[in-house]
């Protein structure tokens, strides 16, 4: 089975090529979909969670509330990367134990991953190939403002802290560039997926 990263940075479009990806026939996962997963109660990093940073992440309903958790981390480097120590291994785990059933039903399919910080932890050592979902960085603060009903200052903040798409093509063997319209990246989704057939496994 083809192991195929997909990544890029803030609302440049990696859900909307997943899920083209996924639509031509590849397999999709996401990983930040399992990492909901793992802070859900009864999930691997949910009572760790819990005891690193105490029940004042919790909501009303018992639940771990992301905001809470986020106004956190996100200022501080040490706590976010305590997080994720707690976060990641339990994802990539899930990760292998789904890649492991697609491959044994379909050993000559592709599987795909969406992560945002693929290049960042290293995890992109992991697969095949990476493709990288880039746009201009006007786009990214457009859209994020849009989607997540955010200030300008918050997304420059976020955009400030993850690696420059500019570094990130360094390591990509494809580009798919969102700038355009949708339709163009769908013909670019697709030569990519074309291209990954043909790779022999």
């Amino acid at each position: 089975m083809l192991k195929v990263g997909l990544t890029g940075g803030l609302a440049c479009g990696k859900s909307f090529v997943g899920d083209a990806l996924a639509s031509f026939g590849c397999y999709l996962i996401r990983a930040d979909e399992l990492g909901h997963e793992t802070l859900a109660p009864g999930g691997a990093a949910f009572e760790p969670a819990l005891r690193e940073f105490g029940p004042g992440i919790l909501g009303a309903d018992g639940r771990l509330d992301r905001r809470k958790l986020a106004a956190i981390v996100f200022n501080d480097p040490e706590a976010l990367a305590r997080l994720n120590s707690l976060v990641h291994p339990a994802v990539i785990r899930r990760q292998d134990q789904l890649i492991a059933e697609f491959e044994a039903a379909d050993p000559k399919g592709i599987v795909v991953v969406e992560a945002a910080i693929l290049i960042e932890t290293g995890s992109y050592r992991r697969f095949d190939r990476l493709i990288l979902v880039t746009c201009t960085e006007e786009q990214q603060l457009q859209r994020a403002m849009q989607r997540d009903g955010v200030g300008e200052a918050e997304v420059r903040a976020r955009l400030s802290r993850q690696m420059p798409l500019r570094e990130k093509r360094k390591f990509a063997d494809f580009v798919i560039d969102t700038s355009g319209a949708k339709e163009d990246t769908l013909r670019q989704t697709r030569a990519v997926y074309e291209a990954l057939r043909r790779i022999e496994i």
